[in-house]
């Protein structure tokens, strides 16, 4: 079983990390940290296999934690998140050795595939005497790969990233999807659309309330499980 360490200052997202690592058998989270200081002490007293790491967090971010992890020598492998999509982010955690580079919001489906990218990975390197050119183009293909890419027909990813924000912005109210549409400024049909999906994968919850006065309908609220 690998032995999973997360690191992310917001707790509901480290929540919603937590619960998307458990789902998989294979893996276990044995620490949560809330900034990388915490993360480093961590290490010094834990054997972990893989860590869940964001950037942008208080005292050391997710870059310098991976740098000191490199300097240190700590054998641990790095799933990195976080909600900057420019180049130069890319390609300094490209350069200090990611298994995968996740940008806020992402999906279970694609965190699943960051999973499945880290267990390839470790099984295609278990036997470096069978260690062809077909495997080692298999883990460098799918490290290329978007998050886009594995997003629904009719779900863009700016579009999911300000809904999400919308509804974290109003955590503690339910909203229906005429408000949501109002406020955001999209249309009902696209509001519920995405609604569905983010159901789907659990970082909203949906409901329908029969207290209108008139026709009941759907109300979300952001998951806090």
């Amino acid at each position: 079983m690998y032995q999973v360490l997360i690191v992310e200052d917001d707790p509901m997202v480290a929540m919603i990390n937590e619960q998307y690592v458990s789902r998989n058998k294979q893996f276990r989270v044995v620490g949560k940290c809330k900034d990388g200081k915490s993360a480093l002490d961590f290490l010094k007293e834990n054997v972990v296999d893989l860590i869940v790491l964001d950037v942008f967090m208080p005292y050391t971010d997710g870059f310098e934690v991976l740098r000191q992890i490199r300097k240190a020598k700590i054998s641990v492998d790095v799933i990195m998140v976080t909600a900057a999509n420019d180049r130069e982010s890319l390609e300094e955690a490209l350069h200090l050795g990611i298994v995968d580079y996740l940008v806020k919001p992402f999906t279970y489906e694609r965190f699943v595939m960051a999973l499945d990218k880290y267990i390839a990975q470790v099984n295609a390197l278990k036997d470096l005497d069978t260690l062809n050119q077909k495997k080692i183009d298999f883990i460098m293909d799918n490290v290329r790969k978007k998050s886009e890419d594995i997003l629904p027909k009719g779900i863009q990813e700016k579009t999911l990233h300000l809904m999400i924000e919308h509804m974290k912005a109003h955590k503690d109210v339910w909203l229906t999807g005429d408000e949501i549409a109002e406020e955001i400024g999209l249309t009902s049909v696209t509001v519920r659309r995405y609604m569905n999906y983010l159901a789907e994968t659990g970082l909203v919850v949906g409901e329908m309330n029969y207290e209108t006065g008139g026709r009941p309908c759907m109300v979300y609220k952001i998951s806090e499980r």
